[in-house]
Formats: C-alpha cells, sequence, structure tokens
C-alpha cells in the first residue's frame, strides 16, 4: 500500500473533520486555484492520507477512501483485472511526481482501488 486518498465534494469541510477526529494536521497542495490536501502524523510530520476535490483528475466517484496499490506493470494488470471481470474506471496517466503513472480500477464486486506504476528510471535502476 502507498498512500489512501478521500475523494469528496467539499475537502476543506472533510479535512477539517479529520483534523479533529484523529489528530492529523494538514498541508494544503496548491492545485492551481484551489487546494487539496494532505494529512500528516503530528509526531513525525509525513503525510499519511490525501484528501482531495473531485477535479483533481478524479472521475466522479461516490465519497470513499480510495488505496493506492503499487504495481510493476499497469499494462500486465489491465490484462489481468480484464480477464477476471475487473475494469478500468480510468486510463493510466502522469501522476505530478515524474516516472509515476497511475490508473483507477474496478474490481468484480465495484470497489475501486488505484494502481501505481514507477518507471524502472524513477526507481533507480
Amino acid at each position: 500500500m502507498g498512500w489512501l486518498e478521500l475523494t469528496v465534494d467539499n475537502a476543506p469541510r472533510v479535512k477539517d473533520f479529520y483534523v479533529e477526529v484523529v489528530g492529523w494536521y494538514p498541508e494544503p497542495v496548491e492545485m492551481g486555484g484551489y487546494a487539496d490536501y494532505n494529512l500528516c502524523n503530528p509526531s513525525d510530520g509525513k503525510p499519511v492520507v490525501g484528501v482531495r476535490h473531485p477535479r483533481a483528475g478524479i472521475p466522479s466517484l461516490p465519497p470513499q477512501w480510495i488505496p493506492y496499490v503499487e504495481v510493476d506493470s499497469l499494462e500486465a494488470c489491465i490484462r489481468i483485472l480484464l480477464d477476471l471481470g475487473g475494469s478500468m474506471v480510468t486510463w493510466p496517466r502522469d501522476m505530478d511526481e515524474p516516472g509515476k503513472r497511475f490508473m483507477l480500477i474496478r474490481d468484480p464486486a465495484g470497489a475501486v482501488m488505484a494502481l501505481v506504476e514507477h518507471s524502472k528510471k524513477a526507481k533507480g535502476a
């Protein structure tokens, strides 16, 4: 598991909810006209999860936590997930971090998750 992200319409309000309930502190991520948020662990300051607006490039989905799982090859995963009755929610696309691509998938039961691929160059290979 590489990351966990919540996509919701009212990210500032929901961010405040988790800040109060869990004790994380927010770190705004400027998105060009609005902010998404990383929520950070108060003990070490490291980002733990993200709270995002749907307009941040995630398709319209109901509010839900989306796990981001790291894989070696998105193309290999696509072939397997389609063979096993899953579907692609998005096509693979570049992330803000160089050398990373991601896509959203849906399993046969309807649950959604993201797959993240790091290029070999970005991994240092």
